[in-house]
């Protein structure tokens, strides 16, 4: 692949973590697939699981499964750099360490913050720098001008100096490298979907794994870390749309076969495109995650009444209940937009949710707890408590 981006200091040696805070984390297992596994296939993830588990390779076991408590904690962190990541300027880069520069929690590749901006905003940044650094976390974000504001803020405000408070790490898109060296590892990555997937390719690389990775992007000015990514040689392949066009499945899946698995993270157009194409092949495994909110599918429109204001807002079909409130309350918590952070969790005081998250356990659900960045309503109006 070409690496054409200017020059830039090497990251500092990594430092390998200690085996006992490793050993105090929580037990690993195995996530499952979007579309099952064969016999073999389970076999193999309970061989890897068993190998990784011993190694410190510690995950959450399902990218919807609630965050583990332990996960919730909240810590203070402070910007020790500030780096420019895309020739376009649109990715900054930023590294974060404890005040005190002691030892930060384990994370894994995967694994995500929960960054609170000095406005209050909370967001959600993948970790991409590599985890046997045990003194800072690299996340990098890309601007978006039109978006919710977080990713500006990030760029403008978060500067050397700059102390924050972070959540986590935790892990809604878990990796196990597979226990068979030859078993083919497949990584997708669009845009800046690249963040969590690049700690994911220097750990199969690490593991001596049979792996590739498509990176796909606008053009190769926008896309972050084409220099680290070039130490990989020709496993690596970067298809920008401006000269190849936009990629379609066999594109992106570059000839993977039974018994390969497949992590994506990009546009949702980009995982649609994979999700379709695996969607009738179980002996492709295939692990995915998006960094924009799904499609509303199957909608119904509805009112939602604030309680504390005795205001009522539309919901339309093809909106999500967020969506709506934030037109009218534009400083409502939300983060993953994805129904697994629980940030967005409101109290229903009267009408009938549909429940389409995964994190609310029954009796929170009882209790008339929502999150209202998926969930909707089953009838025709929902009271919240907002």
């Amino acid at each position: 692949m070409s690496t054409n981006t200017a020059p830039r200091q090497s990251d500092p040696a990594p430092r390998q973590p200690d085996p006992a805070r490793l050993d105090s984390a929580p037990a690993q297992r195995i996530p499952a697939p979007l579309y099952g596994r064969r016999r073999s296939d389970l076999l193999m993830g309970t061989l890897s699981a068993i190998l990784h588990t011993r190694l410190g390779w510690i995950e959450r076991v399902h990218r919807h499964a609630p965050p583990a408590p332990e996960n919730d904690r909240r810590i203070e962190v402070v910007v020790t750099e500030r780096r420019i990541e895309a020739r376009d300027n649109d990715v900054v880069g930023i590294r974060f360490a404890a005040p005190d520069g002691g030892e930060l929690p384990v994370w894994m590749p995967g694994a995500h913050l929960d960054v609170e901006l000095p406005s209050g905003r909370l967001r959600q940044y993948s970790l991409c720098g590599d985890p046997r650094d045990a003194n800072s976390y690299r996340i990098a974000v890309r601007r978006i001008p039109d978006g919710g504001g977080g990713s500006r803020e990030v760029h403008e405000a978060l500067t050397p100096g700059t102390r924050v408070t972070i959540r986590g790490p935790r892990n809604a898109f878990p990796f196990v490298p597979p226990g068979n060296a030859g078993t083919r590892v497949h990584f997708v990555a669009g845009g800046i979907g690249i963040t969590p997937i690049l700690p994911m390719v220097r750990a199969a690389a690490r593991a001596g794994s049979n792996w590739t990775l498509i990176y796909t992007g606008r053009a190769a000015d926008t896309l972050p870390f084409l220099r680290e990514l070039g130490e990989f040689g020709d496993r690596v392949t970067v298809r920008t749309d401006d000269i190849h066009g936009l990629p379609d499945a066999a594109a992106l899946l570059g000839g993977v076969g039974p018994g390969a698995a497949v992590y994506c993270c990009g546009p949702a157009a980009m995982t649609a495109t994979i999700t379709d194409a695996l969607r009738h092949r179980p002996e492709i495994a295939l692990y995915s995650e998006r960094f924009s909110a799904p499609p509303v599918v199957d909608g119904r429109p509805f009112d939602v009444v604030l309680a504390r204001t005795g205001e009522t807002v539309e919901v339309a079909a093809d909106r999500t209940i967020l969506e709506s409130v934030l037109a009218v309350r534009p400083d409502t918590a939300y983060s993953c937009r994805q129904g697994f952070c629980r940030t967005c969790l409101v109290r229903t005081l009267d009408g009938e949710p549909e429940h389409r998250d995964t994190a609310l356990t029954p009796d929170e659900r009882a209790a008339g707890d929502i999150l209202i960045c998926v969930s909707r309503c089953a009838g025709g109006r929902l009271v919240l408590d907002l």
